[in-house]
């Protein structure tokens, strides 16, 4: 993992535990846990992570990207910027 990788996790544990799960808790978010499936995340928490992603990492994300595989769980969201950014 590079270290602009572990820069982006923790940028996006960060939002996640802050503006989603309020919380400054790391232990509350394992980096493979679903964001779906424990209800932290829904369609509109996809959104507000969309606004995030595009704001922070100077990414655009195309209607077609917002899939439940690139944003279930922070190793998945992690691996989608890393694929924006690569190009």
């Amino acid at each position: 993992m590079s270290a602009d990788d572990i820069q982006t996790r923790a940028k996006i544990r960060g939002y996640i535990l802050e503006n989603l799960m309020f919380s400054s808790n790391d232990s509350d978010l394992a980096d493979g846990a679903s964001l779906l499936d424990r209800g932290i995340i829904d369609s509109t928490g996809v959104l507000e992570i969309v606004m995030y992603l595009e704001e922070q990492f100077q990414v655009k994300v195309k209607d077609s990207d917002m899939l439940p595989s690139n944003f279930d769980t922070v190793d998945n969201i992690v691996g989608f910027v890393s694929r924006l950014q690569a190009g």
